[in-house]
This record gives structure tokens, C-alpha cells and sequence, in this order.
């Protein structure tokens, strides 16, 4: 169930998604927020450089367990722009870190980059669910998933 708190979040999510198209990155955004609802740290990406692994739900999954308890961890919430590649969805896990909410499903982006002729992906399109097994997940969110459609578009048109 996504409330209007998790569309709070989500659509800042795509704010940073928007962010990182806009420094010529990948539109992904995602965001961490405390039990008490506090916003603790948020990314976009950065693998523009060329080092892929620098996804911001990775950021997040680091950040947290330097700077959080396990408790803490595992009562927080990452929302994100995009379903958690299995990268993301790995680190996610073996940090222990709480629900995951995402605005647009990595189904729907597989479907969205395969439809614009761009070629498959070297890594598994694997769900969050598939990765790891103990973890709340809700989305995708489709009025979110639409607008992430078009920056996923904006980026391929720029290539």
C-alpha cells in the first residue's frame, strides 16, 4: 500500500533521477528515511564515468552501515526511482536494511529499454523478491513509473 507520505518520497526520488539526466547520468534517484520518517541521506546515480556499481541504493546500502545501527537499518525505508538491480537488492539485503518502495519495476524498465532497440543487459533482470527474500517491497507506483518512462527515453535519445 503506497501512501501519500511513500509518494512524498518517491517523487523526490524522481527529482534526483531528473538530477542526474540533467549531469548526463542515468535517471535514478533514491532516497533513505529513518522509522521517525527523517530524510537520512539520498543519491542519484553516478556511473556516467564509467564505474557501474555506483547506483545510489548501493550509496545507501554503505552509508547505513557505517552510520546506522542494525536496528535502525532494519527499520528505515529506501525509496527509489527504480526496482534495485540485484547489485542493489544484494547490498540492500546483507546490510539489513527495512522495506523498499520503487516508483517503476525493473520489469517495466527491461521492457521500456528493449522497445527503444537498446541492447540487453549484461546483468539478470532479477525482481527485488528474487535477491532476497525478507524484505517489504511495494511498487511499482504507475503515475511515477510513467514519468520515469520518459526520463529513461530522454536518456536513450541522448546517447
Amino acid at each position: 500500500m503506497i501512501s501519500e507520505v511513500d509518494l512524498t518520497h518517491l517523487k523526490r526520488c524522481v527529482e534526483l533521477a531528473e538530477m542526474a539526466l540533467k549531469k548526463g547520468d542515468e535517471p535514478f534517484g533514491s532516497v533513505l528515511v529513518s522509522e521517525t520518517g527523517d530524510v537520512l541521506y539520498e543519491d542519484h546515480n553516478h556511473v556516467a564515468g564509467g564505474d557501474h556499481t555506483q547506483h545510489p541504493e548501493f550509496a545507501i546500502a554503505r552509508w547505513s552501515a557505517t552510520n546506522l545501527s542494525l536496528e535502525e537499518r532494519s527499520k528505515a525505508t529506501v525509496y527509489t526511482s527504480g526496482e534495485h538491480c540485484p547489485m542493489c537488492a544484494a547490498a540492500h539485503g546483507w546490510v539489513g536494511l527495512g522495506r523498499i518502495v520503487y516508483a517503476s519495476s525493473s520489469k517495466q524498465l527491461a521492457e521500456w529499454l528493449s522497445n527503444m532497440g537498446a541492447a540487453p543487459s549484461r546483468v539478470r533482470n532479477l525482481a527485488i523478491r528474487e535477491v532476497i527474500k525478507d524484505t517489504i517491497v511495494d511498487g511499482p507506483v504507475p503515475e511515477l513509473a510513467e514519468r520515469m518512462h520518459q526520463l529513461h527515453r530522454s536518456s536513450f535519445e541522448s546517447l
